[in-house]
This record gives C-alpha cells, sequence and structure tokens, in this order.
C-alpha cells in the first residue's frame, strides 16, 4: 500500500514541479513571446534606433516599477508615484527658469547640480509623508498614497497655473545649462537613462539580496505581527520603502523634463498603472512577502515592448488599456495559481518524504 502512494505521488509531485517551473519562468516566456511576434508583425521593431528608443521608454517604467517592488513586497501599494514624476517634473523646470522668489525682492537661483538635489529631495519628501501617514497614523496604503496623488498633482498645477515650463536650456551665468544631458545624453553609445537604471538596479538588487534592510523588507510582507515579535523596526522599514519609491518618481521626473526640455503638470498621469503591472508581471506577489527586482526589470520590458509594439502596429490606444488589463488581470491570476501549486508540491514532498 505505501509502494503504490508513493508511485502514483512521484509523477504528481514531477508534474505539479514542471508546471511551476514553468509559472515562475512565466515572465521570460512573455518576454520572449512578445519580441518574436512583434519582430514578425511590426515594422522595423528590430532597428537599432527603435530597440534604444523602446529601452528609454522601458527604463521610465522601470524606476517606478523598481520603487513599487519594494512597496508591495512589504503589503502596500503607492498610487502617488506618476503625481510624483509631475510635480519634481514642474519643481526642477521652475527652479531653472525663475529660481525661488523671496518676498523681500530678491531671487535665489540654483545650479544644475542643486536644481538635481532639490527635486530628488521632494520625492524623498512625499515618500516620507506616505510613510509616516501608514505608520503613525495607520492610514491604509491605498488611502495615504490617494490623498498625496491628488495633493502632488494639485500643487504640480499650481506651480504654473497648469502651463508648461518650456525651453529649459538654462542660463551660464547661474550655472543651469546642460539639463538636457539626463533625457538625451549618450555615454558609450547608450542614453544616460539607461546608465542610471543599471546603477539603481544593481544597488537594489543588491539591498534585497544582502542586507539586513533587505531581509525586514521581505521579512515584513511575509508576516507583519511575526517580524515585530522578532524586533524588527517594521515602521521603519515602510518608510524606507515608500521613500525609496518617492525617489526613484522624481527621478523619472528629472529624465522626462531633461528629454523634452519642458515640463508640465500633467506628465506622469496614470505612470502608477504601469508600474504595478510590470511589478507583478515579474512575479511580485500583491499578497507581499515575494518579489525579485530583475523580474521586475523584465516584467518592465514586457510592459514596454507590448506598448510600443503596438502602437508601431496601429493599435488604437483604447485596445492598449484593455490589452494592458488583462495582462494585469492574468498576472495576478497566475501568480495565485503559482502560490496554491507550491503548497501542493510541497505537500506532496513532505508526503513522499514521510
Amino acid at each position: 500500500m505505501t509502494a503504490a502512494t508513493s508511485s502514483n505521488t512521484s509523477p504528481a509531485s514531477a508534474n505539479g514541479s514542471v508546471l511551476l517551473t514553468l509559472m515562475k519562468l512565466r515572465t521570460f516566456i512573455a518576454l520572449f513571446a512578445v519580441i518574436i511576434f512583434f519582430a514578425i508583425f511590426a515594422p522595423n521593431f528590430t532597428s537599432t534606433a527603435n530597440m534604444i528608443l523602446m529601452s528609454k521608454h522601458v527604463a521610465l517604467n522601470a524606476f517606478l516599477a523598481m520603487g513599487m517592488t519594494f512597496v508591495i513586497i512589504t503589503g502596500g501599494i503607492d498610487l502617488s508615484v506618476g503625481s510624483i514624476v509631475g510635480l519634481c517634473g514642474m519643481v526642477a523646470g521652475g527652479l531653472i527658469l525663475y529660481g525661488i522668489e523671496l518676498p523681500i525682492g530678491y531671487t535665489i537661483y540654483f545650479n544644475l547640480f542643486e536644481i538635481v538635489f532639490i527635486t530628488l529631495s521632494i520625492g524623498l519628501l512625499i515618500g516620507l509623508i506616505n510613510g509616516l501617514l501608514i505608520t503613525k497614523l495607520n492610514v491604509a496604503p491605498f488611502i495615504a498614497t490617494l490623498g498625496t496623488l491628488y495633493i502632488a498633482r494639485g500643487l504640480a498645477l499650481l506651480s504654473s497655473d497648469g502651463q508648461t515650463f518650456p525651453n529649459l536650456v538654462g542660463r551660464p551665468e547661474y550655472a543651469t545649462t546642460g539639463f538636457d544631458f539626463f533625457g538625451a545624453g549618450r555615454i558609450f553609445g547608450l542614453p544616460v537613462s539607461i546608465w542610471i537604471l543599471i546603477v539603481l538596479a544593481l544597488l537594489a538588487a543588491y539591498v534585497a539580496r544582502s542586507t539586513p534592510i533587505g531581509r525586514h523588507i521581505f521579512a515584513v510582507g511575509g508576516n507583519e505581527r511575526a517580524a515585530r515579535m522578532s524586533g524588527i523596526r517594521v515602521d521603519l522599514v515602510k518608510i524606507f520603502v515608500y521613500m525609496f519609491s518617492g525617489l526613484c518618481a522624481a527621478i523619472v521626473g528629472v529624465i522626462i523634463s531633461s528629454e523634452l526640455m519642458a515640463s508640465h503638470p500633467a506628465t506622469g498621469e496614470s505612470f502608477e498603472l504601469n508600474a504595478i503591472a510590470a511589478a507583478v508581471l515579474g512575479g511580485t506577489s500583491m499578497s507581499g512577502g515575494r518579489g525579485t527586482i530583475g523580474g521586475t526589470i523584465i516584467g518592465a520590458f514586457v510592459i514596454g515592448i507590448l506598448s510600443d509594439g503596438l502602437v508601431m502596429m496601429g493599435v488604437s490606444s483604447f485596445w492598449q488599456m484593455v490589452i494592458k488589463g488583462l495582462v494585469i488581470i492574468i498576472a495576478v491570476v497566475v501568480d495565485q495559481a503559482q502560490r496554491r501549486l507550491q503548497q501542493r508540491v510541497t505537500l506532496m514532498q513532505m508526503a513522499k518524504a514521510g
């Protein structure tokens, strides 16, 4: 009887393990599928110029998705990143063009390095506010970040009365020239934004894998109560991930304004949706406790290639929204199926060992 049970369990366990492996590799499979599909059906998809352009688009989503990954791993969500992009772009544009006017009749102008530093600090500050709302005032992440979404977008609109800050060429006497380097500059043939993404992705992956804060992020998402009882400073961990998410959004705001050499208060609308989609597609669990930076980057490539490929094929923007929505739903469904299958395979292996 025991031998028969083991014989029946082994094939089922093996089949489950194969299916589980395929589910874990779903992002790679999806990336390979969309590349092959658009290489066949989209004109000039594989051209060098188009690949570089797509990489720049992917980089913008990847920045946001990295920050979103850390937030979702802790069991939270950050809906404010798109508005932070818009606000930080307006801050950078306003400082370049007008500086800061003081009530006493003087105007302070900052050099380019200081402008970028101030802009990134704004992203960190909004992330800090999100973290404090969630940890100290016990506001649900969805509500807290929804509120800061509206506040940041409103401030972006108020900063220019809804108008664009154009021609951000800067002034040599104030050392504000060269802003276009971040969006249009190249190093060894690759856009600067790609190099920034590589550096930040490597840093984020190192933090997630090899530092105490990285382990604490996963512990908080896996079981917040157990993490708190084990001595992990849960509140600080949550504040850290929201500040990192705000920083990533600020970087995107700088890059977009630099690329366009203009700042518009509506920049970044719905960017948070693409970031969530990339993170989930990359294997980040919406229930928290699981996710990787590498998977998120691949997920960002899938979303970016899908968007650009559909545009090249002339697909309506309305249908693009439908397709992206389906991708998110499918990714979540597969994630839930993977969790159930993982539990089943584990139980089978335990039964076999017993």
